[in-house]
């Protein structure tokens, strides 16, 4: 197996087996091609492999229904994906999988929302609370927090888990 070293500072190192991500990129592509086919959808399939994670990435014309309302139908397209390769491969995966673009719009929405409400936060020295999100678009937020000089936490429960941001 191939590995290849990624810095993450002077001092340390990790390894990420990029043939094993690459495998479980090629199965989840199988599989949501053969899901594409049951559905008669076109689309054409990415494969990708970004820090420690395969990216897969369905793009073409009329996508929506397969992301759903809030990107629930995508979450639970990922959910299926990952079980398929895991049911193959024997291995928990932290596959990506986006579709129409839909988590590359997300991720710049969300970015752009941490940067305003910190900036919110600042000026007014108040924790603020915001809606309810995915373990994906908290993640987002909490990095655009942690960039703006301020820090965040999640709260609640699934699915009504989300961020407050709070002041430094």
């Amino acid at each position: 197996m191939s590995k290849k070293e990624f810095p993450l500072s002077q001092t340390d190192t990790t390894e990420v087996d990029v043939q094993a991500l690459e495998q479980e990129g090629e199965i989840a592509a199988d599989y949501i091609e053969g899901l594409l086919d049951i559905g008669d959808y076109d689309g054409d399939i990415d494969m990708d492999v970004e820090g420690e994670r395969a990216m897969v990435a369905v793009v073409g014309g009329a996508l929506d229904e397969l992301v759903g309302k809030r990107g629930e139908v995508l979450e639970a397209l990922q959910e299926l994906t990952r079980l398929a390769v895991h049911r193959q491969t024997g291995n928990r995966t932290r596959l990506m999988l986006d579709i129409g673009g839909y988590r590359e719009r997300r991720r710049a929405e969300l970015t752009k929302l941490g940067q305003d409400v910190s900036d919110e936060v600042k000026q007014s020295g108040q924790p603020k609370p915001l809606a309810p999100m995915t373990p994906f678009e908290r993640k987002i937020v909490h990095d655009a927090v942690a960039a703006a000089g301020l820090r965040s936490e999640s709260e609640g429960e699934e699915p009504e888990r989300y961020v407050v941001v709070l002041p430094a």
